[in-house]
């Protein structure tokens, strides 16, 4: 056999044994957070891809795209439906109508505990089938969840000591929170978490809309002269959503990936975020911090007063096509629901 020969003769063996491989195909699923790659939620997003990535055997990876490359928290509905991503993280109070579903989880009602607040929140999207249409009708499927944290009130100068003393006071709120806080006489001041320092530093605010996590990461303690712990509901309307398009491509096996990577989220994130509400704490306790408590009266006063904010919600979610009044009343029920687990058997991951 000639030279030549034996090339042609151990290329056609090659291509043979190159077709007869199997082939491994990873499919990467693109990502947008408009956020940036650090702090509670971006460790609770990471944990979310890694668990997508074990649970699927490395046949399924996210890539992440942080810090708004892809699309901005204000785009990022109109972005996931048109599939700039795959999926990514929502901010539902800025969908006031296409996340009207959602937005149930950013009223003020009795739901102070983040981890009861998330697993409420997502019982209720996973499984409603009337929010799981809307969805659908979005080209959008819900993943999971996240959540704020309950909702607090750091000032400095005279500390918030009960609902009376909100009257007068130049607040910092957002959402229908903000909206009770001029309801009892604060007066309202429009601006983001992220510019509350300065506006305190400055006289400009004398209090802030607030939750725990967010003295560490924002340096609040520096600013704060007392932390009054509200603890009346939370801001939790903020998730994954994935585009459905590419949801029905996937596999039933890789779907089922991704809802129960999303599923475990509340449980990941329940922990991450307990203990960096606990590091704040401690950070404005070593401070000498006034710490106020608000009484279970005033926080019933606050509840009262927010109630006209759920009926202004129901009448946004019948105009969807929902049932807004039994949509609050499954909400309800499910927050009892997994206040009374927690109070059972505790947290998951402290439960061994």
């Amino acid at each position: 056999m000639t030279t030549q020969s034996c090339k042609t003769a151990l290329m056609a063996a090659g291509l043979t044994l190159a077709l007869a491989a199997p082939s491994f195909a990873e499919t990467v699923l693109i990502y947008g957070e408009p956020g940036p790659n650090r702090g509670a939620r971006a460790e609770a997003t990471q944990w979310f891809a890694d668990q997508v990535a074990e649970q699927s055997g490395g046949d399924l990876r996210l890539d992440i795209n942080w810090g708004g490359a892809l699309f901005s928290e204000k785009a990022a509905v109109q972005s996931l439906r048109d599939g700039v991503a795959d999926l990514g993280s929502v901010i539902g109070v800025y969908f006031p109508q296409d996340m009207v579903a959602y937005g149930i989880a950013d009223l003020p009602m009795n739901n102070p505990d983040p981890w009861v607040g998330m697993k409420a929140t997502d019982d209720l999207m996973r499984n409603n089938e009337s929010i799981k249409a809307n969805l659908a009708a979005q080209n959008l499927v819900y993943v999971g969840t996240y959540t704020t944290s309950a909702v607090q009130m750091g000032c400095k100068g005279p500390a918030v000591k009960t609902v009376d003393d909100i009257a007068g006071k130049k607040v910092r709120g957002v959402g229908a929170y903000g909206q009770t806080f001029r309801d009892m006489g604060a007066n309202l001041v429009d601006m983001s978490v992220y510019e509350a320092y300065q506006g305190l530093e400055s006289g400009l605010i004398d209090c802030t809309q607030t939750y725990s996590y967010l003295v560490a990461a924002l340096k609040f303690d520096e600013v704060f002269d007392s932390y009054t712990f509200i603890d009346w509901g939370q801001i939790g309307a903020l998730g994954i959503m994935m585009n459905k398009s590419m949801f029905d491509a996937l596999t039933p096996e890789e779907q089922e990936v991704i809802m129960t990577a999303g599923e475990g989220l509340a449980d990941e994130f329940g922990r991450i975020i307990g203990q960096a509400n606990d590091e704040s704490i401690k950070i404005l306790e070593d401070k000498g911090k006034e710490i106020v408590r608000f009484s279970d009266e005033d926080r019933a006063k606050l509840t009262e007063a927010g109630q006209k904010y759920l009926d202004e919600w129901a009448g946004r979610a019948d105009a969807a096509g929902l049932d807004g009044q039994a949509l609050l009343q499954e909400y309800q029920d499910l927050i009892a629901k997994y206040a009374a687990e927690k109070d059972e058997q505790g947290y998951p991951w402290e439960r061994g």
